[in-house]
């Protein structure tokens, strides 16, 4: 109601801009009227936690109209986050089971189980062979999907998620794209992707959104098999989708 009141006065020009402010922030901390670096996204999963610490979050979606407004995709889904809650995702360090918070975007998704029909966003069909690099001994490879456990690899089965090991949660997944390298190409040689301007080494790989396991995560987001699948089936690369995380007082500023 406050949303299409604001609309109403805008067009009749009767809210000044400090009237038309103030009916913005009638609008909950996590719409995305109140967020602040959306940038061209017109879909947004925005997953709040219920503290700086806790394990449970909500995650809701959101949709921009040609109108400019933003709409709700979806009904709000319970969530679970990293077992220690949240860092910046500045500030994050691997292995210590948070959460990354900020804003990131939604460019590939990836599951052990087939593409599911309306997908838009590109999948990979993931199998035994596949891995999910965090080897900080080589940055060229860190935070890297790699196709096969090559003899001729740099970096370390023991430094790697073999991702056919969480049948369930990676059944379906969505990469965010936190800490990613900017630049990756294919070495042929080697048979493994290398980035050519890396992530950082130590700050955090494997950052999905995934599918429930039994309980909190070690710094992935996770929602229901079925609710997961609705998300990548909503997920249209040419509304630049982005993930906006945070615990909830702090939302604001991701």
């Amino acid at each position: 109601m406050r949303i299409l009141l604001l609309a109403g006065l805008i067009v009749l020009g009767l809210a000044t801009p400090a009237q038309a402010a103030d009916l913005a922030q009638a609008d909950p901390a996590w719409f995305p009227t109140r967020l602040t670096h959306l940038g061209d996204a017109k879909q947004v999963i925005v997953v709040t936690g219920r503290s700086q610490k806790s394990s449970y979050a909500t995650l809701r979606t959101y949709q921009r109209g040609s109108d400019g407004r933003w709409r709700e995709a979806f009904p709000a889904m319970a969530a679970r986050n990293g077992y220690a809650g949240w860092q910046w995702a500045t500030r994050r360090v691997q292995d210590t089971g948070t959460t990354p918070a900020g804003t990131f975007r939604i460019t590939e998704t990836f599951g052990l189980a087939a593409r599911p029909s309306g997908t838009r966003v590109r999948y990979r069909r993931v199998d035994g062979n596949d891995y999910w690099v965090g080897d900080r001994r080589d940055p060229r490879t860190y935070n890297l999907f790699q196709p096969s456990a090559s003899a001729r690899r740099t970096w370390r089965i023991s430094q790697a998620e073999r991702l056919a090991s969480y049948p369930t949660q990676y059944a379906y997944a969505a990469v965010i794209d936190f800490n990613r390298a900017a630049s990756v190409a294919w070495d042929a040689q080697r048979r493994e992707y290398v980035a050519r301007k890396p992530a950082v080494a130590g700050r955090g790989s494997a950052v999905f959104l995934h599918v429930n396991g039994k309980g909190s995560t070690a710094g992935c987001v996770s929602v229901s098999r079925t609710e997961m699948v609705r998300i990548l089936r909503w997920l249209d690369p040419a509304a630049h989708p982005r993930i906006v995380m945070a615990p909830l007082a702090d939302i604001g500023r991701a």
